[in-house]
């Protein structure tokens, strides 16, 4: 399929709740296709269609985050992966229109973002969630899932919802991470005019 552009912070479009899933046809296959190529270019162990810029609810999760080997949070940040041959073993896991119906208990972890500019933070989030969501083909999923591979779905589906992980931290994370990508957005301008 195709490796597309993620959508970055500050862009407004990820901020808007994306649309329910209503047609299960080729173009939500090829959409779902596309999404798991960028992810494994970027790479990241999870994605959500609105940043690729595409506003429905839709995320994939790489199959490794579900591996019981978990590693340690600060070893991988929740849009980080490993490479190799590993990475590609599990399929990744295709949630339409995902919910969270239940969920418990409290971790903190480390998280990075594909739509956020070189920042790392940790982030509150539940240790176990139930999951009710939709596969490519329109059947029920319902499971649950803890630690690392909740915290990716978690993430995820804020994405679905117009939240970033950036929201999850005090103002004055917030107000200092946006001051760095003032700065790395100056830089960034100064790069494209030499």
């Amino acid at each position: 399929m195709a490796i597309k552009p993620i959508v970055k912070f500050p862009v407004a479009s990820l901020k808007s709740k994306a649309q329910p899933v209503t047609a299960f046809d080729d173009e939500l296959r090829r959409l779902v296709a596309d999404m798991i190529d960028t992810m494994r270019d970027a790479p990241g162990v999870g994605l959500a269609a609105p940043q690729i810029g595409v506003p429905l609810r839709v995320a994939v999760i790489a199959g490794n985050a579900t591996l019981p080997e978990e590693p340690a949070p600060e070893e991988v940040a929740a849009d980080s992966q490993p490479s190799g041959p590993e990475a590609e073993a599990v399929p990744p896991l295709v949630l339409v229109n995902p919910e969270i119906v239940a969920a418990e208990g409290e971790q903190v972890g480390e998280e990075g973002c594909l739509s956020v500019r070189d920042y790392f933070s940790n982030v509150k989030r539940f240790a176990r969630i139930r999951v009710k969501a939709q596969d490519l083909d329109g059947r029920a999923l319902d499971f649950e899932a803890e630690d690392f591979f909740a915290r990716v779905i978690q993430h995820e589906l804020d994405h679905l919802d117009g939240t970033l992980f950036l929201d999850r931290l005090s103002s004055l994370k917030r107000a200092l991470y946006k001051k760095r990508l003032k700065k790395i957005l100056q830089a960034e301008e100064e790069n494209e005019q030499n």
